[in-house]
Order: C-alpha cells, then sequence, then structure tokens
C-alpha cells in the first residue's frame, strides 16, 4: 500500500476509536445532571448511587476521549499537512475554540464533579456537574461546526490556494452543520441511553433488584424510546440536506447508478462499480423517490453523472444500511420495553437478554453513520476545494504502515480494557446492591428536597 490508503487507515482508525467516547460523555454529562437535579428534588439516595456509578463511566470514557483525540490532532501535521496549508485559517481557529472554550471548562469542573461531593455545597457541585455537560456539548459544537464545513464550505475566499475566511457566521452555520449537529447529539443520547439499559439490565441479569438500578433502567429506556423517534426525523431532514449539497453522496447511499423518476428502495444489493449496476438487487418499488422526493416519481441523482467524482459505493451503501437496521432495531426494543415498565412496572427477562448486547449498539450506529459521511465526502477532503490526495504529507509509507500498527495494537487492548472495566462496574454494581454506605447521602434522603447547602 501506498502512503496515501496507509495514511487513510491510520486516521480512520484513530478517528473510529475516539469517537466513540465523546458519543458518550456527550449526553452522558445530561444524564448524570438529571439524576443530580432529581436527587435535589426528592432526596431519594437512589438516584445519587445512580450519579456514583455512572460518574464512574463518565470519567474513564472521558480519559480515553481526551487521549485519542491528541493522538489524532498530531496526524494533521505528520500525515496531512496539505489540510492545514491550505484550509488552516479556518481549521486552526474553530479546534481552537474547541480547546479554549470547551475541553477547559470541562476539565477546570470534572474533578469538582468526581469528588467534591462531600467537599463543596450540593449547589455547587449540580453547578459543576451542569458545567462539565455544557462544555461537553459546546465540544461537540466546535468539532462539527469543521466537520460540516468541510462537507459544505461556505464563508470563505481562496487566494493563491489557501482559504481565507470571510464571513465566520456563515462558516460556522454552513448549510448542513444544523442538521449534522443535532443528529450527532440525538446519536450521542441514544447511545448513552443503550448503555444505560444495557448495563442495567445486565445487572438485573446478574440478579440485582436495587431501586438505584431500576431507576437508570427506566432512565435508560424512556429516553431510548422517546429519542428513536426524533432520529429518524431529523435523519430524513439531514438526507434532504445532504441531497441539495451532495447529491453524489445520496446516489452511493441508494446505490442508483442513472439519474431517474421513479427510483426503488434498495434493500439489499452488492454495487458493482466496475460493470455500473448492481447485483443481486431487493428492492421497493418508488421508495427511494418517495423518500427523498417525497413523490413517486421524483428524480434522484445518479452515480453516472459523477464519474471521476463519486465516493466508494459500497461503503457508504453498506454503512447506510447499518445504521438504519440499528436505528430500527433501537426502536422495536425501546419501544417494547417501554411498554412493559409502563404498563407491569417490569422488565421480561427476555428483553434484559436483548438489552444487554445492545449496550453498544450506539456505538455501531455512530461508526456506521460516520463512515457513510465520511467515506461519502471522497475524492474531497474538503468539498471542491482540497482533494484527499493533495493534502497527504511526504511520509514514508513505511513508517505509516509500522504506526498504524501500533495505533490498532493499542486500540484494542485499550477496548478490551475498556470493556472489562465497564462489566466488573456493572456485576460489582448488582453484587452490592444499595447496601454499601455512601457517607454524606442518606443522610441527604431524609432533609427536605435539596435546594443547597
Amino acid at each position: 500500500m501506498d502512503a496515501l490508503i496507509l495514511s487513510r487507515l491510520q486516521f480512520a482508525a484513530n478517528i473510529s476509536f475516539h469517537i466513540l467516547f465523546p458519543t458518550i460523555t456527550i449526553a452522558l454529562g445530561w444524564v448524570l445532571l438529571f439524576f443530580k437535579l432529581r436527587y435535589n428534588a426528592t432526596g431519594d439516595a437512589a438516584w445519587m448511587r445512580a450519579y456514583f456509578f455512572w460518574v464512574k463511566v463518565f470519567a474513564l470514557s472521558f480519559a480515553l476521549g481526551v487521549v485519542t483525540g491528541i493522538t489524532m490532532s498530531f496526524q494533521f501535521g505528520t500525515n496531512w499537512p496539505g489540510f492545514m496549508e491550505t484550509v488552516g485559517n479556518i481549521a486552526g481557529p474553530l479546534l481552537a475554540y474547541e480547546v479554549l472554550t470547551a475541553f477547559f471548562l470541562e476539565a477546570v469542573f470534572l474533578g469538582i464533579m468526581l469528588f467534591g461531593f462531600r467537599r463543596v455545597s450540593n449547589r455547587v457541585h449540580t453547578l459543576a456537574t451542569f458545567l462539565v455537560a455544557f462544555g461537553t456539548t459546546l465540544s461537540a459544537f466546535w468539532i462539527l461546526a469543521l466537520n460540516s464545513w468541510m462537507q459544505t464550505p461556505a464563508g470563505f475566499e481562496m487566494r493563491d490556494g489557501v482559504a481565507f475566511p470571510v464571513d465566520w457566521w456563515a462558516i460556522v452555520f454552513n448549510p448542513s452543520f444544523p442538521y449534522r449537529l443535532v443528529h450527532m447529539l440525538l446519536a450521542s443520547g441514544l447511545t448513552v441511553a443503550f448503555l444505560i439499559a444495557g448495563l442495567s439490565a445486565l445487572r438485573f441479569l446478574a440478579g440485582d433488584r436495587a431501586e438505584s438500578m431500576w431507576k437508570a433502567l427506566r432512565t435508560g429506556v424512556f429516553m431510548g424510546a422517546a429519542l428513536i423517534p426524533l432520529q429518524i426525523f431529523v435523519g430524513d431532514m439531514h438526507g434532504l440536506n445532504t441531497l441539495e449539497h451532495q447529491p453524489q453522496k445520496v446516489a452511493a447511499m441508494e446505490a442508483n447508478w442513472e439519474t431517474r423518476g421513479n427510483v426503488p428502495l434498495v434493500l439489499f444489493a452488492w454495487p458493482d462499480e466496475k460493470a455500473r449496476e448492481n447485483r443481486f438487487e431487493i428492492a421497493v418499488p418508488n421508495g427511494a423517490s418517495l423518500i427523498l422526493r417525497h413523490s413517486l416519481d421524483g428524480v434522484v441523482p445518479g452515480l453516472n453523472d459523477y464519474i471521476g467524482e463519486h465516493p466508494p459505493v459500497a461503503p457508504v451503501f453498506w454503512g447506510f444500511r447499518i445504521m438504519v437496521g440499528v436505528g430500527l432495531a433501537m426502536l422495536a426494543l425501546s419501544w417494547a420495553t417501554s411498554w412493559f415498565l409502563w404498563r407491569r412496572g417490569a422488565m421480561p427477562r427476555l428483553l434484559a437478554y436483548a438489552y444487554a448486547p445492545m449496550a453498544f449498539s450506539g456505538w455501531v450506529a455512530t461508526l456506521a453513520g460516520w463512515y457513510t459521511t465520511e467515506i461519502g465526502r471522497q475524492p474531497w477532503l474538503v468539498t471542491g476545494v482540497l482533494r484527499t490526495e493533495e493534502a497527504v504529507g511526504p511520509v514514508a509509507a513505511s513508517n505509516v504502515g509500522f504506526t498504524l500498527a501500533i495505533y490498532v495494537v493499542l486500540y484494542i487492548v485499550l477496548m478490551i480494557v475498556y470493556l472489562g472495566v465497564l462489566t466488573h462496574l456493572a456485576l460489582k454494581a448488582a453484587k452490592d446492591g444499595d447496601q454499601s454506605p455512601l457517607p454524606g447521602v442518606e443522610d441527604r434522603a431524609l432533609t427536605q428536597p435539596m435546594a443547597g447547602e
């Protein structure tokens, strides 16, 4: 393999591993704030037990997100110098805003959130939790502003091959940014909802019937059931926005070769780029036209209009279907479980067995969606401005291959450890139940609703 392919694989491996952890911390911070506010309002110590369990998950995920984010940023200078040379005037400030306004906010108040419950007033601890949650969302805001600008660039002008900002409002709020931001925030919410419900289901299967487990389980299940319809709606709007600004990406997602009306919705196929056709196709007549144009005879762009300018079809086509398939599974499971919890106040063991392996289903959907988005932008690194091959640096392929191997091995080890720690935490919590002492919490549970100390 040449340096370009290896550099792409290395960045893909790094960002694939990195994105898993912000996807958890963005929404989990707000869930922790919810747990804390419920404790403040009710004085029920079970809410703080849920808080203390999940704040450990937050801290571990935050740490891994920081470490992998740092190594990823190094690659802009080592493997992709052309990126910063061409669009650094825009990418640099956006990345700096993320560090200055979001990362520092999280880092400063994370310690209070983790260790300050018995050392600061209740109001200060609640405020720290809010600021950490706000910081994670603000971080997502700036990163997605940059990523969206790379997809649909606006508010700049080119001078001697270098992009210069002329309208920061247009840069940040570029055409795809609102859809991409909301889509990602909902994806984070769904990831956390199923993680909470999944690990709580594992505790349930291990014999845990503690009130803190039930509170977390209900939170995860109802949160997932509420968010998945919203995600489907926002995803449809995002798809229509992509159709307007990146039609070749939508053509690859649908594996549609000819621009025409009455385009079927391809459920299954093997796209053959060499023959420019789909093999083993199973499709719903007029389905793609109806979804994308809201008309049975709506015209959908075809890949043959973008020969040499469209992304590789198979990974975009399958990435999109994996994301949608996982989303439909989330919808069915969360709604079925919500019905049992709402009407019967209990969770059947069969659904618990289904939820446990779904704990990380949000990761699968997020990665599939991310691959659809990023591979679907090819051959451009910044659409219409900078091609991927133009940004790669003069690094020897052997060097890139060596560091790629180290990254992959390290990430596999870290993932095994991470999953092992979460499983250990869940099983230990199931064993302890609500019996372990929490000094300072039980006394508060006997008081009136907490307004501060």
